[in-house]
């Protein structure tokens, strides 16, 4: 069977359980609706790469399907197809006739205006949006899909075992000036329990589960390089996409965020809407009067994925202190990453992951980073901005 999508006429892979050999031409088409602790990064993959086991550069899907990570063959499937999605929108978002392919499927899909408060669709979010569904829906391994871009839930099978919720398209506002942005998903388990109740609530239900359920979650950095990096609750994992096979290849296995850091990623140009204890903690470990007696530096992109992947592979902290993102699509998912590599996600005084959802747009602070920065951080007494002026990063 054919499928299109942009323009592109290519058949959809069909992924093999467990792990396939080649995902194929990043080209082809997708339908558009249906531990270790030592400091360096560098050494640590030397060192796994060369252990006993770990035969030379292994794929994501041969890191899933030879029981690395203990992934059943339901789970292994659904992770194929969302990796490939990723590598579809990689390939969109690095394209030089994006704004073409881009018109070219809006006149297909359609975006009306959100009735949640969600921020107002942009055209390759909504986009990156039908890569991720189709696919999702094409692994027949997902009941519903929950994303930033619908308003709720999608229904999409009485047979999926998982419940996906994504970002599809993180930081596309910086999209013309080639700055990173990124996909964040996570996965759960469905929740059996609410299989009586109509369509629409068990959806949201089953949306809405705490992030301590998780089973798996991810994001892609669309940048320099197009990274994946995944957890499935022991450890955490980034692979490289290699364009010459089109494979994700290990990386950086069992990232260990440093216990500190020495870099806070913030707009700090917001300082004075700030509440007291946050800036009281800024001009602390910017002066080196911490805990840690070194000057912290600043680093900030203005794009959640790319902060935080930055913040994992180096330590520190990488911060929004309004009720700005989101807990279930973008909270949630990176803080289970951090968690899984040593380090911790906090609304500024409880644990994320924690915390029970009760809309699926639901917004709150986010702090993500290293265990003794973010425990220094907790320590002061406000620093949850309360206050919004109006602006919108």
């Amino acid at each position: 069977m054919q499928f299109s999508i942009l323009g592109l006429q290519n058949p959809i892979p069909t992924p093999a359980v467990g792990f396939p050999p080649s995902i194929g031409n990043l080209s082809s088409g997708v339908s558009l609706r249906h531990r270790m602790n030592w400091s360096s990064p560098a050494l640590r993959t030397a060192a796994v790469m060369a252990s006993p086991g770990f035969e030379g550069h292994r794929t994501l899907m041969e890191f899933v399907g030879k029981g690395n990570a203990e992934v059943g063959d339901e789970l292994a499937l659904l992770v194929s197809h969302i990796q490939y999605a990723c590598k579809r929108i990689a390939a969109l978002v690095a394209s030089p006739f994006r704004s073409e392919l881009i018109a070219k499927a809006m006149a297909d899909v359609g975006a009306g205006p959100s009735l949640s408060g969600r921020d107002a669709p942009k055209p390759l979010d909504v986009v990156a949006n039908e890569i991720i569904l189709s696919s999702v829906h094409s692994s027949g391994k997902a009941a519903v899909m929950a994303s930033e871009e619908d308003d709720a839930p999608i229904w999409i099978s009485d047979d999926g075992p998982f419940v996906v919720v994504t970002d599809p398209l993180d930081g596309s506002r910086n999209i013309d000036a080639s700055i990173p942005t990124g996909t964040i998903f996570g996965i759960y388990n469905r929740l059996p329990e609410l299989d009586h109740l109509p369509m629409d609530e068990k959806a949201q239900l089953n949306s809405l589960q705490c992030g301590n359920k998780l089973v798996a979650s991810g994001y892609v950095l669309y940048s320099s390089a197009t990274i994946l990096c995944i957890s499935f609750g022991s450890g955490t994992h980034a692979f490289t996409l290699d364009h010459q096979t089109g494979e994700f290849v290990l990386t950086h296995p069992c990232i260990q965020i440093p216990r500190r850091g020495q870099i806070y990623s913030v707009n700090d140009a917001r300082y004075f809407d700030w509440p007291e204890g946050l800036r009281q903690y800024i001009d602390t470990v910017r002066q080196g009067k911490g805990q840690f007696p070194k000057k912290y530096s600043a680093r900030y992109i203005c794009s959640l994925v790319a902060d935080f992947h930055r913040t994992l592979i180096y330590g520190g902290l990488a911060m929004n202190p309004r009720d700005h993102l989101r807990l279930v699509y973008e909270a949630n998912p990176l803080s289970f990453l951090v968690e899984n590599a040593g380090g911790k996600g906090s609304d500024g005084k409880h644990r994320v992951l924690s915390i029970q959802p009760v809309k699926l747009h639901q917004r709150l602070p986010l702090f993500l980073g290293s265990l003794e920065d973010i425990n220094e951080l907790e320590s002061y007494d406000s620093v949850q901005q309360k206050f919004n002026p109006g602006y919108e990063v």
